[in-house]
């Protein structure tokens, strides 16, 4: 399965998280030039992490 960034509107949420300078660096380089915003590309990592973790321990 392939990440594949899309946009969306959908109900939220505020949480407060900390990430690693290095990181924010890349997510912001990843998404440079894409309709997605930093929020929308963390919220769809998360869900598509969360998919794959279903379908590995489907496996065990």
């Amino acid at each position: 399965m392939v990440f594949k960034m899309k946009s969306s509107h959908k109900e939220t949420e505020n949480k407060t998280i900390r990430f690693p300078l290095s990181l924010t660096q890349e997510i912001e380089q990843a998404i440079k030039g894409e309709d997605v915003t930093f929020s929308s590309f963390v919220i769809q990592a998360c869900e598509y992490a969360l998919d794959n973790m279903e379908k590995n321990s489907q496996k065990k």
